[in-house]
C-alpha cells in the first residue's frame, strides 16, 4: 500500500521485487512444472515450498499464511511423488533465468548495472540471514545454494529478501488479529488488487470470502464503499509494523545511500519486467472454486 513518508530500505524492497516476483507468474515456470506433471498452482506451492524439503500441507499453510488449507492439501505431498524438492528448486531458478534473459536481453543481464545491484541485494540478504529468529519461511530459504551469475544472485538475494519480510507480516497480521483470508479481502477491499484473481489463486469459495467480508463489516473495518477509515488504519499500522522488523537488513547491511542506489539500479530493470508483461496473473491458471 502506499507510504507518503517510504523510506530508502522499504524503497529498496519495492522496486527490486519484481525481479523476484515475476517467477510466479511467467510461463518458463509453468512449463517446467509441467514437465514432472504439475500444473501450475501446484508447482507455485511444491516450488516455494521446496526450501522445506518434501513437507506435508501443514508447514506450508501456516507460512504461506493466506491460502485455503483444502487448496494447499491438494498439491502437498502428492508433488513429492512427482519431483523432488531439489528437482523443483532447480526448476525455478532455471526458470528465472530463461525468463530474466528473454525479458531483459543478454546484454543488460549480462551488464555493470545488474551486478552492482547483485551486489547490494546480497548483501543485504546475508544480515538478514543472522537474524532467521521468527522467520521460518525465510530461514529455510536462507539454507538454499547462491548461485553464480550476476543476475541470478539478484534474483535469489530478493527472494530471501521477500521471505524475510513476508515473515515479518505474518507475525504483524497474527499481531493484530488478522486472519489470512481477512488480510486478502482487506486487499481487495482497498482496490488494490482483483479479487477474482486472489479467490480463486487461494482456493476460497465464495462462500468463505462472503463470510469473511461479514465478519470484517461486523468489526467496523469494511463498508458498502470499501475500507473504513478503521480498516484503512489498520492496513497502514500492519504495513508500518512490518517495515520496522523487516529494514534491518538493509539498514545494516546498505545504509540509506545503498539502499537507494539499490532502488535506482533495480527500478528501470524492475520497469521492464512490468512493461513486458513477466507479471500478467493470466499466466497462473487456477480453476475457480465453487
Amino acid at each position: 500500500m502506499g507510504n507518503v513518508t517510504e523510506s530508502p530500505y522499504r524503497l529498496a524492497w519495492r522496486v527490486t521485487e519484481p525481479l523476484h516476483a515475476m517467477v510466479y507468474f511467467v510461463p518458463e515456470a509453468s512449463e517446467r512444472y509441467a514437465t514432472f506433471g504439475l500444473d501450475p498452482m501446484d508447482g507455485y506451492f511444491a516450488s516455494r515450498g521446496a526450501a522445506f524439503g518434501p513437507v506435508g500441507p501443514e508447514i506450508v499453510t501456516a507460512t504461506f499464511y493466506n491460502f485455503n488449507p483444502a487448496r494447499v492439501a491438494r498439491a502437498l505431498p502428492s508433488a513429492w511423488a512427482k519431483a523432488t524438492p531439489e528437482q523443483l528448486v532447480a526448476a525455478r531458478l532455471e526458470a528465472a533465468d530463461a525468463a530474466l534473459t528473454r525479458g531483459l536481453g543478454a546484454e543488460v543481464v549480462n551488464g555493470p548495472e545488474v551486478a552492482e545491484a547483485a551486489e547490494l541485494a546480497r548483501a543485504a540478504a546475508e544480515v538478514a540471514a543472522t537474524l532467521p529468529h521468527g522467520r521460518p519461511l525465510f530461514a529455510a530459504h536462507a539454507a538454499l545454494p547462491w548461485p553464480e551469475r550476476p543476475h541470478l544472485v539478484l534474483f535469489h538475494a530478493q527472494m530471501l529478501l521477500r521471505e524475510f519480510r513476508g515473515d515479518g507480516h505474518v507475525a504483524a497480521l497474527l499481531a493484530h488479529g488478522v486472519s489470512g483470508l481477512d488480510a486478502i479481502v482487506m486487499h481487495v477491499a482497498s482496490g488494490e488488487m482483483d479479487g477474482r484473481f486472489l479467490r480463486g489463486t487461494r482456493g476460497w469459495s465464495r462462500d468463505q470470502w462472503a463470510e469473511a467480508e461479514g465478519d470484517l463489516r461486523r468489526s467496523g473495518l469494511l463498508g458498502d464503499e470499501g475500507l473504513t477509515e478503521a480498516g484503512v488504519a489498520l492496513r497502514a499500522r500492519i504495513e508500518e509494523r512490518t517495515d520496522a522488523v523487516s529494514e534491518v537488513a538493509y539498514r545494516r547491511a546498505l545504509g540509506e545511500e545503498g539502499s537507494l542506489r539499490l532502488a535506482a539500479l533495480t527500478r528501470p530493470l524492475s520497469r521492464i519486467v512490468v512493461k513486458g508483461g513477466l507479471l500478467n496473473p493470466a499466466n497462473l491458471v487456477e480453476p475457480k472454486p465453487r
